[in-house]
């Protein structure tokens, strides 16, 4: 009987095989990573805005707190946005007449909301609640982060529900105390775990799994 495949043929197709599986792993690599990538969660990403407002200056350098543009953070879901009488509070004083500050201008003249960008966008099926988590004690800088040094905004965390789920499984590695939610730069005294284990049972935050559950956030 005649032989229809050459001795080789073993090897040819052994190395078809293997290469079939490297590139389905490549794929699958190259999929995970464009994911993960900020192109996709816009990780890092400093959207323009109408105003290049820079939370460093303001932050940072002039020590302003929080809750003075984000008036309803402690009781509300929502954060807030400043109204424009906000910035004019101090900007009808000072660099009364900058460029870059002639669409606050023009927004109070007009009587009409700037657009800003949304940095932190979550999709309509999260639900997430700002003044929960303020009186637990998770703090501005656990979620945003270092904003008193970002000239521009930017989306310091991924947002996707692992890294979610990273605190509610494990609130004692980043709850702090009340009266230093707002503190860029607070430092624990003591061990992290230590203190946080304590607040966790000071602050009744639960522990018992139910935080972790799908409608904790999708409601």
């Amino acid at each position: 009987m005649a032989q229809i495949f050459r001795p080789r043929a073993n090897a040819l197709a052994k190395m078809i095989i293997f290469g079939i599986v490297l590139f389905s792993a490549a794929l699958v690599g190259l999929a995970l990573a464009v994911v993960r990538s900020s192109y996709v969660t816009e990780e890092d990403v400093a959207p323009q805005q109408p105003v290049p407002f820079s939370h460093e200056h303001h932050v940072g350098g002039l020590g302003i707190d929080c809750r003075y543009c984000h008036t309803s953070v402690e009781e509300s879901y929502f954060a807030g946005i400043p109204p424009t009488e906000t910035c004019m509070t101090c900007h009808s004083q000072l660099w009364t007449h900058a460029e870059m500050l002639a669409p606050v201008r023009q927004s109070l003249a007009t009587d009409t909301p700037l657009r800003w960008t949304r940095v932190y966008d979550l999709p309509d099926y999260v639900y997430f609640n700002h003044s929960i988590h303020i009186n637990k004690g998770v703090a501005c800088v656990t979620c945003h982060g270092r904003v008193d040094k970002m000239p521009l905004i930017r989306q310091a965390n991924s947002l996707y529900m692992q890294w979610c789920l990273e605190c509610h499984r494990a609130p004692e590695k980043y709850v702090r105390p009340r009266e230093h939610v707002f503190d860029m730069d607070w430092q624990p005294p003591e061990k992290q775990i230590t203190l946080g284990k304590k607040l966790v049972h000071d602050y009744k935050i639960d522990t018992s799994g139910r935080i972790t559950t799908c409608y904790t956030c999708h409601r």
